[in-house]
């Protein structure tokens, strides 16, 4: 199936989340005509995008077909947007919902249908990099090609059968993009601390960066060996690892900082 054949999506929250599908919707073959943009208070963000791609930008779904629903509110505006959409939701609706925490269970009560996905993108996706984690319980075979399309335009998707590994998911990928960005500025700080003038750095640690990323896409061995190929014994390289990877170097830190992560989608999806 093709974002062609879909139709009419309706995108409810047109933040940055909401818009980056958007863009990667569009640029993926989703005709404008069959996008309707769904924001009561929109930023000029979600005009501009509105204008330049000529698609409807309204403050809500009244007397809007919505085949396609997708709900990309934050998780503590969920149940304000479920109300005021709730009217809108007919057997023909797919619900998809990109909001962290929030439970297929939870969608169900607010919205009438069980016909719902829950998932998890992330910013990546406004430029065909994202990756997905996806679960819908009570969907057909019709829905869950739709909802490849869909999110299949914005990156990788992977499917779940136990919902409770969205909540690792948004952990993991949904916040991880932020992880790597403060990497960079960390590895900016850590270069200035070292004399680099500021601008160096961070086009030293941005750059490298981006390189490494496209340097894992390009080369399918692990990430293991890809790190192995930079160390030379005793080098410089090794020297460092010797930190990070010690007990309590990176890999205890980025545990910590996930789990936190999915304690918080766990209490966001409780209310």
């Amino acid at each position: 199936m093709s974002l062609n054949d879909i139709g009419p999506v309706v995108l409810v929250g047109a933040g940055k989340m909401g818009l980056a599908l958007a863009r990667g919707w569009i640029a993926g073959g989703l005709p404008p005509s069959r996008l309707v943009l769904v924001d009561p208070f929109p930023s000029d963000a979600a005009k501009a995008f509105a204008a330049e791609v000529q698609v409807r930008l309204l403050k809500s779904t009244e007397h809007v077909l919505t085949h396609v629903l997708v709900l990309a509110v934050k998780p503590q505006s969920m149940a304000e947007a479920m109300a005021q959409v709730q009217p809108s939701v007919g057997r023909q609706t797919l619900v998809i919902s990109i909001a962290a925490g929030i439970s297929l269970k939870t969608l169900s009560q607010g919205l009438g249908t069980a016909r719902a996905v829950r998932c998890m993108p992330n910013t990546p996706a406004q430029i065909g990099k994202g990756i997905t984690g996806a679960v819908g319980l009570e969907i057909n075979a019709a829905d869950r090609e739709v909802t490849q399309a869909l999110l299949g335009a914005a990156g990788d998707l992977i499917w779940f059968d136990d919902e409770s590994k969205l909540d690792a998911v948004t952990a993991l990928s949904g916040s991880g993009p932020a992880y790597v960005f403060y990497l960079v500025e960390a590895l900016a700080v850590a270069g200035m601390r070292q004399g680099l003038e500021p601008g160096q750095a961070m086009q030293l640690a941005r750059q490298t960066v981006v390189g490494a990323a496209s340097l894992m896409e390009a080369d399918t061995q692990s990430v293991s060996i890809l790190r192995e190929n930079v160390t030379s014994p005793k080098g410089t390289t090794a020297a460092a690892l010797a930190v990070l990877m010690a007990p309590d170097g990176l890999e205890a830190l980025m545990d910590r900082a996930v789990l936190a992560a999915r304690m918080r989608s766990e209490e966001l999806g409780r209310g």
